[in-house]
């Protein structure tokens, strides 16, 4: 019989190796999910939806929607922003041209083709 340690390491060998078989969206969410274990105040989220099918996108957007924390994201995915941010800043050459309420800058169709953004699939 395995000692505990020897059993664990067989374990993180067994999980590594199947990891290495993995989709990119599933290492995303592997990684996301071991960030969740950290019990962190804030999350940082660099195009969180990326690579990600769409059942693996549903699930994460109500993993995120359901988190008290602060969430900071870059993301070109404005469905998921209309969805899982209260509050959205949008960047144009590095500079602040909105800071606000998310659906009232997400409906506005001539700010959104002003900078190049497309209306959400879901409000159009």
């Amino acid at each position: 019989m395995l000692d505990p340690y020897a059993a664990f390491l067989t374990l993180a060998v067994i999980l590594f190796i199947q990891a290495l078989f993995f989709s990119e969206g599933e290492k995303r969410l592997v990684t996301f999910a071991t960030i969740l274990a950290m019990k962190p105040n804030i999350l940082l989220m660099d195009e969180p939806t990326a690579a990600l099918d769409p059942k693996a996108r549903r699930a994460l957007i109500q993993l995120v929607r359901s988190l008290p924390h602060t969430r900071v994201v870059t993301t070109h995915d404005l469905d998921f922003v209309l969805e899982c941010c209260e509050r959205t800043i949008v960047l144009a050459d590095g500079t602040i041209v909105y800071d606000g309420q998310t659906e009232a800058i997400l409906t506005n169709e001539p700010f959104l083709h002003e900078h190049h953004l497309k209306l959400p699939l879901m409000l159009q």
